[in-house]
């Protein structure tokens, strides 16, 4: 287990990862700057230099302090470490976002322990706002100063404001169907919101967040930020989700499970 000590210090790093990563990307926002698209399971999976160019400065901070520390990334695999510890990357989430000129995209650093993510941080640069979480609390760090943050007091579906990337990322039709009949009983729904809507969830302005076909670089940054304000995040059977996949991230213990009732007939593994 890190000491409080040493989790302050991996945590200021991690800010320093932030500040390298937004020298990078940050230019490259609303440029016009190439776009090209990865061979994979999606029709349209886009890549930029500035994915790939901002985690290699973030992974290059990394191995001249911390060399002994493993790497994860979206762009640039995976990097064995000897110390447990595991930097988890994804230089930017929300690519999509990112080449339509919307800033809701986030740079997104984790630190797991060999169990756990137990750092979690995610960047937007352009509209100057930070979320980091850490045991202890999670801050919204921003224009207006730094602020702690916590999650929602909603309990019930009906009171419910659901945010969802978008609804193609369910892929097989037990999926579809569950998030039909969630979504169908909350009040709101928001579309397009990337890494951003899970941070609103810790801030207490989103209270769910309901989605499928993650990676493990897409949600391990994003799980301490929102437990850490007194969220849950969980798969959709209500065990481990750091491995990505069906994902479900809730302001309370309540509505989680409200959430799940619908959810886990349609769990996948």
């Amino acid at each position: 287990m890190l000491s409080p000590q040493k989790i302050d210090e991996l945590a200021t790093f991690a800010l320093e990862l932030a500040d390298a990563a937004a020298a990078v990307t940050l230019p490259h926002f609303r440029s016009g700057l190439a776009v090209d698209h990865k061979d994979g399971h999606f029709k349209f999976d886009p890549v930029t230099a500035a994915d790939r160019d901002g985690e290699a400065a973030i992974r290059k901070l990394i191995m001249e302090r911390y060399p002994d520390h493993g790497i994860l990334g979206e762009e640039h695999g995976q990097h064995a470490g000897t110390s447990g510890l595991t930097w988890v990357l994804d230089p930017i989430d929300g690519t999509r976002s990112f080449i339509s000129g919307v800033p809701l995209w986030g740079t997104l650093i984790a630190l797991n322990d060999g169990t756990r993510p137990v750092i979690g941080l995610m960047d937007q640069p352009y509209i100057g706002e930070r979320f980091i979480g850490r045991p202890g609390g999670s801050e919204l760090i921003g224009p207006q100063g730094t602020m702690p943050i916590r999650t929602s007091t909603c309990t019930k579906l009906e009171d419910a404001l659901l945010g969802n990337t978008d609804p193609g990322m369910f892929k097989v039709d037990a999926e579809k169907a569950a998030f039909r009949d969630l979504s169908s009983k909350v009040k709101l729904r928001r579309f397009g919101g990337d890494c951003y809507f899970y941070c609103l969830v810790a801030a207490g302005t989103l209270d769910l967040v309901v989605e499928s076909s993650l990676q493990p670089y897409d949600i391990q940054a994003l799980i301490p930020v929102i437990e850490n304000a007194g969220g849950v995040v969980t798969n959709w059977t209500g065990g481990d989700p750091q491995m990505g996949g069906q994902v479900v991230a809730a302001a309370t213990p309540e509505l989680h499970e409200a959430a799940l009732k619908i959810l886990r007939g349609a769990a996948q593994g």
